[in-house]
């Protein structure tokens, strides 16, 4: 319905004008040059749901982190065989469908003074210029976006990238505090206007971003933990808080992981995944994974196995794979989480410890179960903290919160946890950066294009 909505809007600010002047030979009403604000923020947050955090990319970084198997035999994406043309379409995503609209937005919510639309509009450039560089690493800002003025735009170093996302949030949480009347409401599918909730978000981010730079050159896990600490003091305080994107499953508004597990695609769940919640008896396991339907058991399809019938591995359960499912951008959880090892860094496995079983009786509230639950309890007991297993524990933990979000491969590069090898029939080590696209290869030519997948971005350090 969402989807059908858009179209209808976008229809709409087409034809608006077109009867400002009867006849008017100079007026094309098919081709508007002004659209309004709200009829920007619906279409961008949609496609960042579908395409950003659940687009070709991010399904690609499920297979590397052993989420997702396709029930297809090597070579493949899977087994790290990859082109630089697989991800034209990512890059058009990012550029052409979100950050150009999301700018567009800014502009004109800036000049009306409808600066909660321009706080939400930095706030989403913010998120999608963190999903771009982490993915590619140096990538082009501030020479983008001028059209026929430059074509050819120069890389920005993702450092400096890094510092752009942090004050676009900034000035995205001082937009929302100038308190103006205009407010979204229908056409924010996120919140609803809720303007509180966008703020919680920004500081979120701020501190899940000060946290990837824990290794990087020039920073110190010390800092960006006290800088995280500060930030997540004004974040998501509830499940909430949750920036999360609600499918109706009509045709057309289906969930984008629904789609991405169809039987034509082939993908089912991954036996690493599976096999990490049956070990550890996860009371999380029904919640999550289906039992495939000619078995009734739990089972996932290892990549580079022989393939088998797609009724013999199972999928994600109802929560997160249903048409109706939402998808989970950036939750409560995963703040805590933040937290957790934030305090672990200054303080030690003892002082995360009540931080880190808040994380995770946050996802199982979440899912829907009792937190107090023998099971929950007995669950939580053998997942404790010490000096010499903390750090994995919380990324272990964090993996489960954050299933299919394309943090989880962000996590994996900066701590090496969750453990993982590479795949039967791996063509390299796993891949820890995508390849920059054909497209951008071919009309705007940067040195940067010849890294190799498994080169590292500037953060990701041993």
């Amino acid at each position: 319905m969402k989807q059908i909505l858009i179209i209808i809007i976008a229809g709409l600010a087409m034809t608006a004008g077109g009867c400002k002047k009867y006849l008017d030979v100079n007026t094309d009403p098919n081709n508007p040059v002004d659209v309004q604000a709200p009829l920007i923020l619906a279409p961008v947050e949609l496609n960042i749901s579908d395409n950003v955090y659940g687009g070709n990319a991010a399904v690609i970084l499920q297979y590397f982190v052993q989420g997702i198997a396709p029930n297809q035999p090597n070579p493949g994406l899977w087994n790290y065989q990859l082109f630089n043309n697989t991800f034209d379409g990512d890059w058009a995503v990012v550029y052409t469908t979100c950050l150009q609209n999301l700018k567009l937005l800014n502009e004109k919510a800036e000049k009306s003074g409808s600066y909660n639309y321009s706080g939400i509009a930095k706030i989403l450039t913010a998120y999608t210029l963190a999903a771009a560089t982490d993915i590619w690493g140096d990538i082009p800002y501030s020479q983008a976006f001028q059209g026929s003025a430059k074509f050819t735009p120069a890389y920005d170093r993702q450092e400096d990238i890094y510092k752009t996302i942090q004050s676009l949030l900034s000035a995205g949480i001082a937009d929302i505090n100038k308190n103006s009347t205009i407010v979204p409401s229908g056409d924010d599918y996120f919140y609803g206007g809720a303007m509180a909730k966008w703020k919680k978000l920004a500081y979120t981010l701020k501190a899940r971003y000060f946290m990837h730079l824990t290794k990087a050159t020039g920073y110190t896990a010390s800092v960006q933990s006290d800088s995280a600490l500060a930030v997540l003091a004004n974040g998501m305080s509830s499940n909430g808080d949750d920036l999360q994107f609600a499918y109706d499953g009509a045709a057309g508004d289906e969930n984008s992981w629904n789609l991405a597990f169809s039987p034509v695609v082939t993908a089912v769940l991954n036996s690493t995944l599976v096999d990490s919640l049956k070990a550890r008896n996860d009371p999380r396991l029904p919640k999550m994974v289906l039992p495939a339907a000619s078995t009734g058991l739990y089972t996932g399809r290892k990549i580079g196995s022989a393939t088998g019938s797609l009724d013999t591995y199972s999928y994600p359960a109802d929560f997160y794979g249903a048409a109706t499912a939402s998808n989970h951008i950036v939750g409560y959880s995963e703040a805590l989480f933040l937290k957790a090892e934030a305090v672990f860094i200054k303080s030690g496995a003892v002082a995360a410890s009540p931080v880190y079983v808040s994380a995770i009786k946050s996802h199982f509230a979440k899912l829907g179960l009792d937190t107090t639950s023998a099971p929950v309890l007995a669950y939580i007991a053998s997942r404790t903290l010490s000096t010499s297993n903390a750090l994995q524990r919380i990324m272990e933990e964090k993996n489960i919160a954050n299933f299919l979000n394309m943090e989880n491969y962000n996590d994996w590069r900066r701590t090496g946890y969750p453990v993982l090898t590479p795949v039967t029939g791996a063509l390299s080590a796993i891949p820890r950066r995508m390849l920059y696209p054909q497209s951008e290869i071919l009309t705007n030519p940067q040195p940067q294009q010849t890294a190799l997948a498994t080169d590292r971005v500037w953060w990701d350090k041993p």
